[in-house]
């Protein structure tokens, strides 16, 4: 049976940066989000999708968010925070469960895209509003518990060349299928936008 039907009002959140994040460090690539968008939607009501976006002051960082918009996402940024130590912080957890809360009553199914695991408890109560809950996202770095948490898990690691932009499997000399290994990255500045999303 299945449950994802045409008359269901659908919300897509997307938590850009957990998404750009995971696709960089497990494969060094860039993320396909009008894909992930169309895929999420699986010829469903889409009411709303927002993409949730931090302002980092890096090169192209506007055309991104540009880009964004053309394809039907609505962008929410905020400013990334420097501590006086010099730590940085810019998350948007409480944005996104604040929204989902809000529109969870108009809503039947929501789509969320991160791997946090912090999202786990909203999901539960999104699920006691009466909703659908969707989560979208790379399963090598997406929280188990979240995962056991919804209705439905959509595993962006099992069709890569699909959701991200540009992706080739590097083919080892041995010829044997390996994966692609994951990029050692070191957390500190964003470099979101070396090159333009098309």
């Amino acid at each position: 049976m299945n449950l994802k039907q045409e008359d269901q009002r659908i919300g897509i959140f997307i938590d850009v940066q957990n998404l750009y994040y995971s696709a960089r460090a497990l494969y060094g690539a860039k993320v396909n989000f009008a894909e992930i968008v169309k895929t999420a939607t699986a010829n469903r009501k889409l009411i709303r999708v927002i993409g949730y976006t931090v302002k980092a002051e890096m090169p192209d960082e506007q055309n991104f968010f540009d880009a964004l918009e053309k394809l039907g996402i609505e962008v929410k940024s905020k400013e990334l925070q420097t501590f006086v130590s010099g730590k940085t912080k810019a998350d948007w957890d409480v944005g996104i469960a604040v929204d989902i809360l809000k529109m969870a009553p108009k809503l039947d199914a929501i789509v969320l895209c991160s791997g946090d695991g912090d999202f786990e408890i909203l999901m539960h109560h999104a699920k006691a509003e009466g909703c659908r809950a969707e989560v979208i996202s790379f399963g090598k770095s997406t929280s188990s518990k979240l995962i056991e948490e919804v209705d439905d898990f959509i595993d962006l690691d099992k069709e890569p060349g699909k959701y991200l932009l540009k992706y080739t499997q590097q083919k080892p000399e041995n010829g044997q299928d390996n994966k692609p290994k994951p990029q050692q990255q070191k957390p500190g500045k964003m470099n979101f936008f070396r090159k333009k999303q098309q």
